[in-house]
């Protein structure tokens, strides 16, 4: 249905007939009278005309134009409400009218045309044009208007704008984020939103968010916490938690911002549910820094994280199963944690979660609080771990991500007194070993890292470590031989984890399993060609001492401690290693075979 031309036209246009003119309506250019006549027809028929270009648009612009008050803002009113219905990319001759109009000395037909940009300002082709063509300043100009109208549209506009990545360092080096932040401060609501999602928008790079800091708007969008408003409180949170991705962010905010982390707590336990989310997310950056993992937990965060760890909104135990996981970091937090009774919630959403994210978080938080310290850890395993664990490892539909997750946490299991039992005779090594060949060459490293973790007490496994021995899929044999061929191309650091796993089987095992080792027919032979190889390096061989810490800890980006060294960022070995790697190898093949001349002789 069209809409009537009254609705978007002033009567002053619509009149087309030979009644009198008041005195401020001055009598129209024919050009101006043949434009009006033209835009009350098309309006009629608005559904099935392109009004931004071709004749459509030349009425329009001749409007605009005019030196008539009622005229422009008879376009700028039209642009507006067309606008509204139809935000394809346009030309820079639809633009131009428009931007005109922002110049008019007259706050509506500048609140009309900055309506116009702002809808066509979703348009990622537009928000672009838009900032080529000049229209940011003319939008700041009218930003700095004291008419209340003018600031709604002219900040909305920006904030539009901002969603541009391309526009945001013209936004900043515009000098419009200081009237933004005064503005993000108005008694006006609907001006204090959209300042404060174009705030928002600008602190999604770290050269932003320090331009934000420089504005002073830290201190404002903490206040806008206080506000009743939830979509105010949420863009405050979510600004907040991007600036606290940078160290310099959490420790300005750590600085300055006493009440920073009780409003966050408050929203946890009181708000909607996308500004919990979006509070959690931001206690969890914040708790990158070990002084905010002490302060979420000393102002009563983990009785607020609890009951979200049980909901059944994805979204909230996503958000408090993250923050968790670095709560868990700081060895301070450990008791706490455990007394809080979180425990059993965390091990129970192993399998009680669909969810990856969850599944990692958890198992992460699980792995932070057994390595803390070496107090005794049978409560874990007491309430389910490895039962849950492996359960999650034998779903064919578990993705390779969580069971890459699953196996470095098993690695630190592995390394604590109270729970190394479990996972022996939890028949993880069934588990592990077919993991030795995944294709995905993080997971191979961390199965390959925690089967050398159970076999550094070789002596009380080797009744299970014989068991394995060829099965299942060719067993630890199997994996050795393989990863010991030297005329394979075979990743060195892999090869030098099994290496590390021949010398804890030869140097501790029973003799059965010592026996299994020396008559194989390839491992101990390939085992001496690499002890062979060492005068090619530097035409000298050192001995070294070994211990269990010889070997680097599990591969995962969410290891407790970060990357294993010799690694780059994406998990494959750095060149400035392989020489390091290389001579270790060898000094490692050498002490095998020496401990297996002993055994011989």
């Amino acid at each position: 249905m069209g809409v009537a031309c009254s609705s978007i036209l002033p009567s002053a246009c619509c009149r087309h007939d030979d009644s009198p003119n008041r005195e401020d309506e001055p009598l129209l250019a024919a050009k101006e009278q043949q434009a009006v006549n033209m835009l009350v027809d098309l309006f009629e028929r608005r559904a099935t005309v392109s009004f931004y270009e071709g004749e459509p648009l030349q009425a329009l612009s001749t409007l605009a134009y005019s030196g008539v008050y009622h005229l422009q803002l008879s376009a700028a009113t039209a642009f507006s409400e067309i606008s509204e219905m139809d935000t394809r990319p346009v030309t820079r001759e639809a633009l131009e009218p428009i931007l005109h109009l922002l110049h008019s000395p007259h706050i509506d037909v500048q609140h009309g045309a900055s309506a116009a940009l702002g809808n066509l300002a979703v348009n990622v082709e537009n928000k672009l044009l838009i900032v080529r063509m000049g229209g940011l300043e003319r939008l700041i100009r009218q930003m700095l208007s004291s008419n209340i109208d003018a600031q709604i549209n002219s900040v909305g506009c920006i904030t539009n704008l901002a969603t541009a990545e391309e526009n945001k360092m013209r936004i900043a080096k515009s000098g419009a984020l200081l009237p933004l932040t005064r503005l993000a401060r108005s008694r006006d609501v609907r001006v204090q939103r959209n300042a404060a999602g174009a705030l928002l928008n600008m602190t999604h790079s770290a050269e932003h968010r320090q331009q934000l800091v420089a504005a002073n708007a830290v201190p404002v969008l903490v206040e806008l916490l206080a506000s009743d408003d939830s979509e105010l409180q949420y863009y405050a949170t979510t600004a907040l938690s991007n600036i606290a991705v940078d160290d310099s962010g959490r420790q300005l905010l750590l600085k300055t911002q006493p009440v920073l982390v009780d409003a966050l707590i408050r929203f946890i336990d009181a708000s909607t549910i996308k500004v919990q989310c979006q509070a959690i997310l931001t206690l969890r950056n914040l708790a990158s820094d070990d002084q905010y993992q002490l302060q979420i937990v000393e102002k009563g965060g983990l009785g607020s994280l609890l009951p979200l760890l049980q909901s059944e909104y994805d979204p909230l135990v996503i958000s408090a199963s993250a923050c968790l996981r670095n709560l868990s970091i700081h060895p301070a937090n450990e008791k706490p944690i455990l007394d809080s009774g979180i425990l059993e919630c965390l091990i129970g959403l192993i399998t009680g979660s669909e969810n990856e994210e969850v599944q990692c978080h958890v198992i992460s938080a699980l792995r932070n609080l057994v390595a803390n310290n070496e107090a005794d850890k049978t409560s874990f395993a007491a309430a389910g771990l490895f039962d849950h664990i492996k359960a999650v490892m034998m779903n064919p539909a578990t993705s390779a991500v969580v069971i890459g997750e699953m196996v470095a946490a098993l690695n630190v299991f592995a390394l604590d007194e109270s729970l190394w039992p479990y996972i022996v005779d939890g028949a993880f090594f069934e588990l592990l070993i077919p993991l030795t060949r995944a294709p995905q060459l993080e997971l191979q490293y961390n199965a390959c890292v925690t089967i050398s973790s159970l076999a550094a007490k070789a002596g009380e496994a080797s009744e299970r470590l014989v068991q394995v021995w060829d099965r299942p899929d060719g067993g630890l044999q199997s994996y050795l031989a393989a990863f010991l061929a030297v005329d394979e191309g075979m990743d060195p650091m892999l090869r030098s984890v099994a290496l590390w796993t021949v010398f804890l089987l030869v140097e501790n095992g029973s003799p059965e399993l010592v026996r299994l080792v020396t008559s194989h027919p390839s491992i101990i032979k390939n085992t001496d060609k690499i002890a062979s190889a060492g005068g090619l390096l530097d035409g000298e061989v050192r001995n070294s001492a070994y211990t269990t810490d010889s070997i680097a800890g599990p591969r995962s980006s969410r290891v407790f401690d970060g990357d294993a060294d010799g690694f780059g960022a994406d998990g494959e070995l750095t060149d400035e290693n392989d020489d390091e790697i290389y001579t270790r190898m060898v000094n490692l093949a050498q002490d095998i075979i020496a401990i297996v001349n002993t055994i011989e002789l």
